[in-house]
Parts: structure tokens; C-alpha cells; sequence
């Protein structure tokens, strides 16, 4: 096997022109340094002090939490690079045009997007890599580390398990008078919260229904379990509020209360809080699942956020053209430091682009896919445009 991979890197070594060869020998080592940098400096905002903080008060031990960090890493990787491709081709091609190098490839007849390619083959390679880090190996990861951080602050500190679950339920509204439904089945009619589940079984639960025009039901119970076969909730211990159209309540206390709703709640309790904690496909079938119960505003919001699995590592490629375009520009002096505060200043315009058109597009003024990828084909043409210009 190392035997072919080698072979192989020899043919392809072989093939690369050696002008490949020397830009990538000078983009390489700044990439590593930025990845290194982004990558520490974000690690410790993030996770590396409230680790510790949790290790002073609550006693977690020292090698949980390093366990935690390297799980945590892969998140933070995924994060820094795109930012460090930004930087490194900011200071390997600022650093020829200060020494004159690529002034000197030009009057051999070479021309500037001749000299960017290598930068974006590294570019594609780093969009590439982002996308495993974000569709594989960072929701694995971190729901591993949250779970090991659970129980390690589980031995010296008590937490509630589970969390809290949420669910709208949309159909139709009955007339108790004439006993009919209306016609469309888009409309609250139902919400449905427990506070922990734990081997399917919901506690602390509060349903309420406004299904039957002109009547509010409260319904709160210790438990509830879902009956797969009738299709129906089986609550226990619990009670039962009414409240009509003349302002009268009435109050039913219950042992045992069947609810015809269907596995929606249970459905949703298996879906992680939030997309980054999901592979892709279970990103799509969080989407179909709430399309399935009519929430058209978090189908809308998980098409987004499906939509910004692929754009996330495209910022990789985004940021290689602008950095490699500016970078060649002639006479640029940049420095690390003048090169890393250009690349903030870039990065936090992009990232707040990112931000208004993924809001755009969960509030529906966009739609999914062109919330998503607004904002890199608008950095890909400020790109080329910088291209043109170092041209």
C-alpha cells in the first residue's frame, strides 16, 4: 500500500511544473503558521478557559478535560481554514511582490492568474478537507466531548439530563358546534413541551390545544409514552384545563390520558440542538421531518443551514482568490502583522455578509439557496475583480 501511494506521489510530483512546486513550497509553511495561530487563539476563547474554570470549581479532573479539548480541535480546525488560507496567501505573495519575484515572473511572459493556480489548488484541497472535518468528523466529536464532559462533571457536581423539547404541531381547527374541520391543515394548533426524555419517555410535559375553535386545553402530566400502534400519547398523572368561550375553566385530574398526537415530539427529541452538531444527512432528515409536521419555519431554517454545510468550506476558496490577488498585486509591502490585521478586516466583513443573508433567508426575504451562497458569489467576484486589477 505505501509502496503505491509512493509511486503515485512520484508520478505527480513528476507531472507538477516546477514553478508549481516553488509557489507551493511558499504557501505551505505560512499556511501552517496560520493554522496554528487561528486555530490556539480560538481554542482558548472557546473552550480552553471554561475548562478550566470547570476544573478549579467543580473539581473535573485534568486529563477529562484535555480528553474534551483534542475532541473539541477538530471544530476549531474546521473554523481557522479558511481564515488561514486567507492569511498565508496574503503573506507568500506579498512577500514575492515586495521581493520583486513576481515582478520578475511577469517579464518572463508569465501572467498573474497563471501564478494564483497553485494557491487555489491548495484552496480547493482546504474546501475539500473543511467539508469532512464539518459533515463527519466534527458532529461525532462533539457530541462525544459533551457527553464525556457530562459525566465527568457528573462525579462532583449534580446536572439535569436531557434537555428541554419543543415541539408545534399544525392541522386543522374543529367546530364543537357542527363538529367539522376546516380545510387547510397549516394552522397552531398544538404545542408540546417536556422538559427531559429519557428512553423515550417524556417527563415534566405540558401540552397546549387550541384545536377546537373557541376552547384552550392545558394538559400537564409527570409522563408520557408514546403508543406506536394507535398512533397516540398514553400521559400519567396529570390534569386536565379547559377554558370556553365564557371564560369558565374546568379542571380534571387523571391517572392515565390518551392524546391523539402523533411521534412528532419523539421525533424531534433525536434531533441534535443545533445543525453543526449534524451530519448531513441527518440535517435532511431534521428538514423532512419538519416539513412532515407543517413547521415551515425551521424547514426553512434547516434548508439554510443544510445550504451552508457546502458554503462554509467554500470560504477556503473565496478567501485563496482574494489573498492570492492581493497579494500579487505590485510593489504590495505586507508583513505578518499588517498581513494578519488585513486578513481580520476581510474575514469579518465576510462573515457578517454571511450573517444578514442567513438571516434573510431563515425570515423567507431570501431563499435557502440564495441565502447561503449570496455572500460567496459576491466575495468571488470582488476576487476577480482584484485579479483584473493585479493583472
Amino acid at each position: 500500500m505505501y509502496k503505491n501511494f509512493f509511486k503515485y506521489y512520484q508520478n505527480i510530483s513528476r507531472r507538477t511544473p516546477i514553478l508549481d512546486k516553488w509557489l507551493l513550497g511558499q504557501l505551505i509553511p505560512p499556511l501552517l503558521f496560520a493554522i496554528s495561530a487561528f486555530t490556539v487563539v480560538s481554542l482558548s476563547v472557546g473552550v480552553m478557559f471554561d475548562l478550566i474554570r470547570k476544573i478549579v470549581e467543580f473539581g473535573l479532573p485534568i486529563s477529562l478535560a484535555l480528553k474534551v479539548m483534542l475532541l473539541k480541535l477538530p471544530g476549531f480546525l474546521a473554523l481557522s481554514f479558511p481564515m488561514s488560507v486567507l492569511l498565508s496567501t496574503l503573506l507568500a505573495y506579498g512577500k514575492l511582490s515586495s521581493n520583486s519575484e513576481i515582478l520578475a515572473l511577469r517579464s518572463l511572459g508569465i501572467k498573474t492568474s497563471r501564478l494564483i493556480i497553485p494557491a487555489l489548488i491548495l484552496s480547493i484541497f482546504m474546501t475539500g478537507l473543511t467539508f469532512y472535518l464539518n459533515n463527519s468528523l466534527v458532529p461525532l466529536s462533539n457530541n462525544y466531548s459533551e457527553a464525556l464532559l457530562r459525566d465527568g462533571l457528573g462525579k462532583s457536581v449534580s446536572i439535569e439530563r436531557g434537555h428541554d423539547i419543543f415541539f408545534k404541531g399544525y392541522g386543522s381547527f374543529t367546530d364543537p358546534k357542527t363538529n367539522k374541520s376546516t380545510d387547510r391543515n397549516t394552522f397552531l394548533n398544538q404545542i408540546f413541551f417536556s422538559r427531559v426524555v429519557e428512553d423515550n419517555v417524556m417527563k415534566n410535559v405540558t401540552v397546549l390545544d387550541f384545536s377546537k375553535l373557541g376552547y384552550k386545553q392545558i394538559l400537564s402530566a409527570n409522563e408520557g409514552i408514546f403508543d406506536p400502534e394507535n398512533s397516540t400519547w398514553i400521559f400519567s398523572d396529570g390534569r386536565l384545563i379547559t377554558l370556553d368561550e365564557g371564560g369558565r375553566t374546568t379542571t380534571i385530574g387523571f391517572e392515565k390520558y390518551v392524546y391523539p398526537l402523533g411521534d412528532g415530539p419523539l421525533r424531534v427529541s433525536k434531533i441534535p440542538e443545533s445543525a453543526t452538531k449534524m451530519t448531513l444527512k441527518q440535517a435532511l432528515a431534521a428538514k423532512k421531518l419538519y416539513e412532515e409536521t407543517g413547521d415551515v419555519r425551521e424547514a426553512r431554517k434547516m434548508s439554510v443551514r443544510i445550504q451552508e454545510k457546502f458554503t462554509l468550506p467554500c470560504a477556503c476558496l473565496v478567501f485563496g482568490l482574494i489573498g492570492s490577488s492581493l497579494g500579487s498585486k505590485p510593489n504590495l509591502r505586507s508583513s505578518k502583522s499588517q498581513g494578519f490585521g488585513l486578513s481580520v478586516i476581510l474575514i469579518l466583513f465576510y462573515y457578517i455578509l454571511s450573517f444578514v443573508s442567513s438571516s434573510l433567508g431563515i425570515k423567507g426575504t431570501l431563499t435557502p439557496f440564495l441565502s447561503a451562497w449570496l455572500p460567496v458569489l459576491i466575495s468571488l467576484s470582488g476576487g476577480l475583480f482584484l485579479l483584473k486589477k493585479a493583472s
